[in-house]
């Protein structure tokens, strides 16, 4: 704020009867005018900025001329535990529409929303399968207009992999600190959205990938290893018959196994998470074409996905060190359990998630502080095109 002085602003005696301003008095007056108007057009501009953002998020056209082959891009929102904000954005490639919360958006109808803490997504035949973890829900939408056609429950489901009409699901089986079930894999026809088998499997089972008539389950044992008597992680890939639902083989890797993928030509690959003190995160191979003979791959392997042939892999040796402000990330691309160099300019961003659209254009989320909406970005030939603001913590895909 201006304040006009008092030695400016006296009267002039003669025309102080008028109860009139001096001229230089009126001069200086004007001028305060002038910045206070300037001053208030550029708080109007500011805020019309911040609301237009607050109340328009939806309507961000992003740039998507490097994106071919597929309609939609779904991203999957967590949700903060215990929150029952899950949610599903989607990126129309047509048009370049980034939209959120698609999935409340369709199904007003369904009032609790999509659920507790979303865990994975797939796509099969024109149906989106969405495991919602604490709500114990596998959601089923047509990808052509995001509405529900269905739901299955489970308990504690976890991961999906779909393939020969069928869905397989990983469940914790109601597992919990004073209950420690082993785990089981669920068999559901994506016809009839039932379910149609089902088996035991290690402890904690949570990533799956089907290849050539069978499951390879990456068990972690993540509640195991607080639980009494054992206080241990389970280190197994239980591998399943999909026509009998039978387990025929368990195979040791690592311990904290989380992710599960087949290159369709004879390897099978899974990610450990280590357990977050002096056994680190990794990626190993498991040569389904050489008696499951198993390999390690990598160290540090934070987020991972897989095109075609070849895992896409990101990490950080400071992954124990819960106080670094900033991290050194490192990626490799895995083919044939050939390791290439691979790498993305991260810019700040922390990955929570990875997505391979093909070989030259990469998605990767930050989840942030976990409680406000997270970003995701998207790499082409490794340079960032754009950032986009998306749910809380956006850490699954799929792509329709």
């Amino acid at each position: 704020q201006e304040v006009v002085s008092e030695r400016t602003c006296q009267f002039d005696s003669d025309f102080a009867h008028e109860g009139q301003l001096t001229t230089s008095c009126l001069f200086s007056l004007i001028e305060v005018m002038k910045k206070r108007l300037v001053l208030f057009l550029c708080l109007a501009v500011a805020v019309f900025s911040s609301c237009q953002k607050i109340l328009d998020p939806l309507k961000e056209i992003v740039d998507v001329k490097t994106l071919s082959g597929f309609s939609k891009l779904y991203v999957l929102n967590e949700g903060k535990d215990g929150a029952n904000n899950a949610s599903l954005d989607c990126l129309v490639v047509v048009d370049g529409n980034y939209q959120n919360g698609v999935y409340r958006n369709m199904n007003p109808q369904v009032g609790a929303g999509l659920g507790d803490v979303a865990n994975d997504i797939a796509v099969y035949n024109d149906q989106v399968w969405i495991v919602v973890n604490k709500s114990g829900l596998v959601n089923v939408l047509s990808a052509k207009d995001d509405k529900e056609i269905g739901t299955v429950s489970l308990p504690t489901p976890r991961h999906i992999a779909l393939g020969d009409g069928y869905a397989y699901v990983t469940s914790w089986n109601g597992a919990s600190s004073t209950s420690n079930p082993r785990g089981t894999v669920y068999k559901i026809s994506t016809s009839t959205r039932t379910v149609a088998g089902s088996v035991e499997v290690g402890y904690q089972p949570e990533g799956v990938t089907l290849y050539n008539g069978k499951l390879y389950v990456a068990n972690s044992g993540g509640l195991s290893a607080y639980i009494a008597p054992d206080y241990a992680y389970d280190n197994t890939v239980s591998v399943i018959d999909a026509s009998t639902m039978e387990v025929v083989e368990t195979i040791p890797v690592q311990i904290n196994l989380k992710y599960a993928y087949s290159d369709g030509k004879g390897s099978v690959y899974v990610t450990s998470m280590g357990n977050f003190n002096d056994i680190h995160s990794g990626l190993y191979r498991i040569n389904v074409s050489n008696g499951n003979e198993v390999t390690k791959i990598a160290d540090y392997v934070s987020v991972s996905s897989i095109y075609e042939d070849t895992v896409y892999y990101l990490g950080t040796e400071q992954e124990f060190d819960w106080t670094a402000s900033e991290k050194t990330w490192k990626g490799g691309a895995c083919t044939s359990g050939t390791v290439s160099p691979w790498s993305l300019p991260l810019d700040g961003m922390s990955p929570y998630g990875l997505l391979a659209i093909d070989r030259e254009n990469f998605l990767v989320s930050d989840a942030g502080d976990y409680v406000n909406p997270g970003t995701i970005r998207l790499y082409n030939k490794g340079v960032a095109l754009w950032t986009e603001y998306s749910g809380v913590c956006p850490g699954h895909f799929a792509i329709w």
